[in-house]
């Protein structure tokens, strides 16, 4: 059984900072990748930005380049998201995503609970 846990939600005002934090936990071979989603009141689930596990390489959405950083710690299988200069555009339940090898190295999917980020104008 693999977990997410997630942490660091909350209400900010424009302007603000937040670091949002996931953990996975469980029976992982290696982690491939892990991201973070957002979905806002009424819309679809977006991409915000993801890191591979190996490379570290990082991907941004458009609207939070230059705001928001993404970081993962190898030792803590955690990853990590600083939100800067917040807007209210950025108000949605966060979700934490990764994409990791079982202990039988096959490849699956793990979402966890959400956060709720409030940014008020």
């Amino acid at each position: 059984q693999v977990q997410l846990v997630e942490s660091g939600g909350g209400l900010v005002q424009a302007g603000g900072s937040l670091r949002l934090s996931c953990q996975a936990s469980g029976r992982i071979n290696s982690l491939i990748a892990m991201g973070w989603f957002r979905q806002a009141p009424g819309k679809e689930r977006d991409f915000v930005a993801s890191i591979t596990w190996s490379a570290a390489t990082t991907y941004y959405t458009d609207s939070v380049k230059g705001r928001f950083i993404i970081s993962r710690d190898n030792t803590k299988n955690s990853v990590y998201l600083q939100m800067n200069n917040l807007k209210p555009e950025d108000t949605a339940v966060y979700y934490c995503n990764t994409q990791y090898r079982d202990i039988e190295l096959r490849p699956f999917e793990l979402w966890g609970q959400g956060t709720m980020v409030t940014v008020s104008s």
